[in-house]
């Protein structure tokens, strides 16, 4: 083999080698830049998530209390009612007892 040929090949191995170092530490460097924008996307989800549940429990205490209130207005409006057919139904059971007595 000449001396050139030597040189050559001895020139294309090193620049395999420079390329195949070059390569690898861009695929360190893009897999490490995925790895982050995949942490990232995570812990964006999850602060999402949190939020969200966040809403939920405010809007289900908002629910709540609403339901709450409406049972109670509900429960006092049946309560009034029924105690004006309990006063009217005593006054006339009282008005039948005397009526009873005064005519025995």
């Amino acid at each position: 083999m000449t001396l050139e040929a030597i040189k050559a090949i001895s020139e294309a191995e090193e620049n395999a080698r420079l390329a195949k170092s070059d390569a690898a530490i861009l695929s360190k460097k893009l897999i490490a830049e995925a790895e982050e924008k995949g942490r990232l996307a995570v812990e964006e989800a999850k602060l999402k998530a949190q939020e969200e549940i966040r809403d939920l429990r405010r809007r289900a205490a908002e629910k709540s209390r609403d339901d709450a209130h409406e049972l109670a207005r509900k429960t006092e409006n049946r309560k009034a009612s029924m105690l004006v057919k309990a006063n009217t139904r005593t006054d006339s059971a009282v008005s039948l007892v005397i009526e009873r007595i005064v005519n025995s």
